[in-house]
């Protein structure tokens, strides 16, 4: 067997982070050895939880003294994009935390850093593991809903703080300029992945967003954004004053021959015969395929294809349309698409 992978990760304030480094510790394809984060507090609970024993206070420091075969990015949307485009720029492929940065500017700066080393740059968007979810987007592909005309996810829960997020994670998505936003981003996030995977780049967004609940934050709780499409449309829901989970963390795919609702683990299917919808029996997911780690690794060492759903490309269209929508809640109007690219470092 080849020599695992030598993987850095750049901040750990971002909660997603421990998942997905205990599936790097079960891989054998990588292993962590070094982590860059300023927080005291957590480069010791990465050594605690991981057989990481180099830590750094500072990216800079770890990329210059580890050789290094890529790097994970779990830090705030703002500085993740950040160490991510530094990391490309030193030729190292990069797996990053959805939504892939605080802004599209940024994001473009990535995907210009990623182009130009020719390194692999993966977005991780949780719900692309889902056997439920690659299967819809495989029928879906297949034609087997026929055209896909309309499609919607609603993210939601009652805050933060109550979903039992950590303090590092609350003060950065509580902060706009860290962030980008309130819970539009970190939530309206996910149908616009959807969107952008399935539909492509809308022509415009329109969006509304308002804090209707919780005073926790002086940015929004909710938000919803309605991407206007030639021939389709598309609905993205984000709430973080939800009593429970009804209603949440569902997608749904609208098609001319059927109609597909997703769930973590649960896909149904809609057609004229069966109106109310029976159960489909994900196909078993490819071993490439089961989480972000294994992904990105195969991508690596194997050269498998990064899931579409992780793809830049669909990252960085996500990311416009999360934008465009900001830009709309502000104006009242709906906003046009292409954006202008505005360069952040100007």
């Amino acid at each position: 067997m080849a020599e695992e992978l030598k993987i850095g990760v750049l901040g750990l304030t971002h909660d997603h982070a421990w998942g997905n480094l205990a599936e790097l510790e079960a891989s054998d394809l990588g292993r962590l050895v070094a982590a860059a984060d300023p927080n005291e507090e957590l480069r010791d609970k990465v050594r605690a939880d991981t057989s990481c024993e180099r830590v750094y206070d500072e990216p800079e420091e770890m990329l210059s003294d580890e050789a290094l075969d890529a790097v994970y990015v779990f830090g705030d949307n703002l500085n993740g994009a950040a160490n991510a485009a530094t990391a490309l720029a030193t030729d190292l492929p990069v797996l990053v935390e959805k939504p892939m940065a605080s802004s599209v500017a940024l994001a473009d700066v990535m995907l210009q850093a990623s182009r130009e080393s020719d390194r692999a740059l993966m977005i991780n968007w949780p719900f692309a593991w889902w056997p439920s979810m690659q299967q819809a987007l495989a029928m879906a592909e297949a034609g087997d809903i026929g055209r896909v005309f309309s499609t919607r996810y609603r993210s939601a829960h009652n805050g933060p703080q109550a979903l039992g997020c950590s303090e590092y994670f609350c003060e950065w998505l509580y902060d706009s300029e860290l962030n980008g936003a309130g819970a539009l981003m970190d939530y309206c996030c996910y149908g616009a992945a959807l969107a952008a995977a399935v539909l492509g780049r809308p022509s415009t967004v329109t969006g509304v967003s308002n804090r209707l609940v919780h005073d926790f934050s002086p940015q929004e709780d909710n938000a919803i954004l309605i991407l206007n499409y030639p021939d389709a449309m598309s609905v993205t829901e984000a709430s973080w004053s939800q009593i429970g989970h009804v209603t949440s963390y569902v997608g749904v795919l609208y098609g001319t021959a059927g109609t597909l609702q997703i769930t973590s683990d649960r896909l149904l299917l809609a057609t004229e015969e069966h109106d109310m919808g029976v159960e489909v029996d994900p196909s078993p997911v490819p071993e490439h395929w089961s989480s972000a780690t294994a992904c990105f690794l195969n991508h690596l060492v194997n050269g498998t294809d990064i899931i579409p759903l992780c793809t830049d490309t669909v990252g960085r269209n996500a990311q416009e349309i999360l934008q465009a929508g900001l830009e709309s809640c502000h104006t009242g109007k709906a906003v046009s698409l292409p954006l202008p690219f505005m360069n952040p470092y100007v």
